[in-house]
């Protein structure tokens, strides 16, 4: 079996890979995210996601495949990541609320000499919210910490009417684009243990 390292310390994309039947290692990076800069959002997480994936793959002996992911919501142009206020988070609702934004996510994929990298990205509509339920949205912390200021899979999850393309892009890694990059690397889902802890859970 190889050994597969997740590069990011999301706890929403670990638990995607193991509800999907894969328990990577975690490394978390550690990279200094604003020193990167691109010319469009989805540009944007491709090298976030590669600078994060180089980074733990410098620090491994031996051979493993590292998956870097980022994400970040583009809307009008503009890179959303996590804000760093709860004043950000409320201002950053108040022009997302009733309208439709663009959730990017970077995977890279390093093993050995070979890397990939792709970008999914998926259209969410948000609903649109009133002030007071911004305010108490904001006031659980959970904006704070994610990507875009909401989940789907989260407290967020009542604030989004509907989305076109990945739902577990939105979580934060899109299965599908993993898979075809596996494939790509001659890596099957069985070599990185797929179905075994779910064997293992039942």
């Amino acid at each position: 079996m190889i050994r597969f390292v997740l590069a990011s310390a999301s706890p929403a994309r670990l638990a995607t890979l193991r509800r999907a039947g894969v328990s990577p290692d975690v490394i978390v990076s550690g990279v200094d995210e604003s020193a990167v800069a691109a010319v469009d959002t989805a540009a944007l997480v491709g090298l976030l996601a590669t600078a994060k994936a180089r980074a733990v793959a410098s620090r491994l002996d031996g051979s493993a495949l590292v998956l870097g992911c980022d994400s970040m919501l583009d809307l009008d142009g503009v890179a959303l990541g996590k804000p760093p206020s709860a004043e950000d988070a409320v201002a950053q609702w108040k022009a997302m609320r009733g309208r439709r934004g663009v959730l990017h996510t970077g995977h890279a994929l390093l093993y050995g000499t070979q890397s990939l990298v792709d970008v999914a990205s998926t259209e969410v509509q948000f609903a649109d919210l009133d002030d007071a339920e911004i305010a108490e949205y904001v006031a659980t912390g959970e904006p704070l910490a994610v990507a875009g200021a909401f989940t789907i899979d989260g407290l967020g999850g009542w604030f989004v009417d509907s989305i076109r393309g990945d739902h577990h892009n939105v979580v934060g890694l899109s299965l599908p684009v993993l898979r075809r990059m596996l494939r790509q690397l001659d890596v099957s889902l069985i070599d990185i243990g797929w179905g075994q802890s779910a064997t293992e859970q039942h």
